[in-house]
This record gives structure tokens, C-alpha cells and sequence, in this order.
């Protein structure tokens, strides 16, 4: 983590949150990068270059792949090298993907080596985003202080699902206009824009202590990660097993339920911005457990679509705090030379959750039904929510002074 001193106490409200986001667009031109080509590449790997289908997932699953084990490095090399550094190397990292796939579509019509330019984009974007979305979040702290940390990641989080959301249809939009050229060069030309953003701002400058060992990161944070990662299956089983759900009880609206799910994500992280700082990470992760439990519980249960649908709602309100709130209290148990490392090795127990949880709950569903899924999802939530009131308990003096200093 930089050696910043936090930002000045009359920053008014409107004007804090512009400064956040005057950092965290950079991570949201980075997610756009990966939206826009999310649902195009798999058809244009099994219907264009004529691969089966499990080529057509592992072209998306390398991506992910690349962020997991690339996150601990990113945070390293922010602590070291100074954020902006690594936004930049990250957006870098974007625009080389986004020129492989300029390539990859003009070798189409040499299957082997457009597929390999393809993979290695999307191993270079994987790199990329792991790069820019953990020193977006540093530089903000940076530039607002350590009090407003939340505040921080809770836009960095808007902002990396409305790129998402934002990206995917409209890649499709353009791909059906101009096909995969047309796309590659918009994603050029996004980041070619970023870069141009962010070279000019100034730089933030790397600690000069000794850092910790990264064994030493993982084993101070790696409970809240744990936590974490059983918190976020909630979002796994309903962004993935949602529109199966639907199925099985001959229902309609799944796309909806997807809606619900996002808008719920997205408001309550909006509607309660301070909330972190007022009552603290634990007790605003504890609640959000509850919620989200409720919400998958209500999945589980369901016999009626509006049922489905509230429970989605109510899932996408409680997971919606529980990254921030947890990283809040994550981050200050290791010194402050190693809070980069601390907040991506964090952040990678969220992406191995997402990237096991599908197959786990795939598998569970095949054997005994989808509703058995959000069932076994909402009790590991509620697990989750029991480890958080522990920890609550084993440091209840670390938890008042954090409130007594956010108030």
C-alpha cells in the first residue's frame, strides 16, 4: 500500500465520490474489455473456427484462470512499484488481448493459430484485469485515505458489474454489425483512450519497506478469505444455475430474476454507502449473510416465480456489501507496505469460489435437482455468517475502535 496520508476531512460527499471515480474508471474501461467480446468468443470458436464446445469454454475460462493466479503479484507489485504503475500495466496487458483478437480474426481462416492468438489474449487479459482492478482500488485509497477504503471498493465493484453488464450486449450489437474486426478495434481503441487517461495523472509512489513474505499475507487474512469465498457461492449458483432453476419449474422471466439480482447488487451499494464505516465491516457482513441466506433460502423454496425472483433480489442485496465489508477489516491486519498483497491475495478467494462453485453445484444438480443447490448454497451462507459472528466475538475491541474511528 502506498504511504499516502489521507485525504482531507472537508471533502464533501459529491466530491469524494468523484475522485473515487476519477480512479476506478480505469478499472471500469478494463471490464468493458472483457464484457464486450464475452458472449461473442465461444460462437466464434465453435461455429467459426469449428472447435467443439469445450474449446469454446476454455477460451472464457482462461481468462479467469490468468486473474486468479496472477492477483497476489498485482497486489505485490502495487505495494512496490506505486498503483498507477500497475493500472498502467494492466490496461497494457487489455490492449495486447484486445490485438490478438484483432489477429486471431484475421487468421480465421487458419484454425490452429487463430485459436492460439485467441488464448493467449485472453491470458494476457486475465493478467491485465487482475493488474488494474487491484491498483485501481489501491490508487483510490490512495488519493482519499485508508478511512474511506470501503467506500472505495464498493465503486470499484459498481463499476467492474455495470462494464459487465453494459459489455456484453452491446459486444453482440457490434459483432453483428462489423464482426470480430469491428469489435477487436473498439476494445483497441477503449484502451488506447485509458491509457491516455491515466499516463498524464499523477504517479502515487510504492512503499519502501520491507514487505511481508506473501506466505505470511495468506496466513494472516486467509479466515476472511475463506469467508468470503463461502459468501460468494451465493452469487455463483444465481448467476450460473439461475435460468436452469426456471426451467425445471417450467417457468419464464429467468433473464428478470438475472435483473433483480443485479439491480438489488448495485442499489444497496449505492443507497448505503457509509454503512461500512457507521457500524463496522463484521456487523455490516454479518447482516448482508442474513440477506443473502433469506434470499437463497426463498430460491430454495420457491413455488411461485415471484418467489424465485424475491429471492434473487434479496440475494443480490446481501452479497452485494459482504466484498468490501470483510476486505475492510481484511486489510488492516497486516502493515500497511502489504495491503496491496493483502487485498488481491483477498480478492483471489472470490475467484477460486466462482471458478469451483460452478462445477461443484453442476455436479450436486445432475444427482439431485437444482433446488438442492441453492438449498446446500444458502446453509454454507449461513456458515459463513456463523464464522463472521466468531470472529466478531474473538475481537470485540478491534471492532469498537474501528467504529469509534470511522464515526
Amino acid at each position: 500500500m502506498p504511504d499516502q496520508p489521507a485525504a482531507a476531512p472537508e471533502h464533501g460527499r459529491l466530491r469524494l465520490n468523484l475522485l473515487i471515480l476519477s480512479i476506478v474508471k480505469f478499472n471500469f474501461a478494463s471490464y468493458l474489455t472483457i464484457g464486450l467480446p464475452l458472449a461473442v468468443l465461444p460462437g466464434f470458436v465453435h461455429d467459426g473456427l469449428g472447435y467443439s464446445a469445450f474449446w469454446a469454454g476454455l477460451v472464457i475460462s482462461l481468462q479467469y484462470i490468468a486473474t486468479l493466479l496472477s492477483r497476489p503479484h498485482a497486489g505485490r507489485y502495487a505495494d512496490m512499484w506505486g498503483p498507477k504503475k500497475v493500472v498502467v500495466l494492466g490496461l497494457v496487458g487489455c490492449l495486447i488481448s484486445g490485438i490478438c483478437i484483432l489477429l486471431s480474426a484475421l487468421t480465421e481462416g487458419q484454425g490452429v493459430l487463430s485459436l492460439i492468438l485467441l488464448c493467449l489474449g485472453r491470458v494476457i487479459l486475465g493478467v491485465g484485469q487482475s493488474f488494474s482492478g487491484t491498483g485501481t482500488s489501491l490508487w483510490g485509497v490512495a488519493r482519499v485515505g485508508s478511512l474511506h477504503i470501503g467506500r472505495v471498493i464498493s465503486w470499484n465493484g459498481i463499476v467492474t458489474y455495470g462494464a459487465m453488464a453494459i459489455g456484453a450486449p452491446l459486444g453482440v450489437v457490434i459483432f453483428r454489425s462489423g464482426g470480430l474486426l469491428l469489435l477487436s478495434g473498439i476494445i483497441i481503441a477503449i484502451c488506447v483512450l485509458a491509457l491516455a487517461l491515466a499516463l498524464p495523472r499523477a504517479p502515487v509512489k510504492g512503499s519502501k519497506a520491507k514487505p511481508l513474505p506473501f506466505r505470511d499475507v495468506l496466513g494472516k487474512i486467509y479466515g476472511f478469505g475463506l469467508i468470503l469465498a463461502m459468501g460468494s457461492a451465493g452469487f455463483g449458483v444465481i448467476a450460473t444455475f439461475i435460468t436452469l432453476f426456471y426451467q425445471d419449474k417450467g417457468w419464464d422471466g429467468a433473464a428478470f430474476a438475472l435483473t433483480m439480482f443485479s439491480a438489488a447488487f448495485v442499489g444497496t451499494r449505492l443507497l448505503f454507502p457509509n454503512a461500512i464505516n457507521k457500524l463496522g465491516g463484521l456487523r455490516v457482513a454479518s447482516i448482508c449473510f442474513a440477506v443473502e441466506a433469506v434470499g437463497l433460502f426463498l430460491v430454495a423454496g420457491s413455488f411461485d416465480p415471484w418467489m424465485a425472483k424475491m429471492g434473487a433480489f434479496l440475494t443480490g442485496a446481501g452479497f452485494s456489501l459482504v466484498f468490501p465489508a470483510i476486505g475492510v477489516v481484511a486489510v488492516k491486519v497486516v502493515p500497511q507496505q502489504n495491503q496491496g498483497s493483502a487485498l488481491a491475495t483477498y480478492t483471489a478467494f472470490m475467484d477460486l469460489s466462482l471458478g469451483i462453485t460452478g462445477p461443484i453445484a453442476g455436479f450436486i444438480l445432475s444427482y439431485a435437482g437444482v433446488s438442492l443447490v441453492y438449498l446446500l448454497t444458502a446453509l454454507l451462507v449461513c456458515l459463513a455468517l456463523f464464522c463472521t459472528l466468531r470472529m466478531m466475538k474473538r475481537q470485540p475491541q478491534e471492532a469498537a475502535v474501528e467504529i469509534k474511528e470511522n464515526a
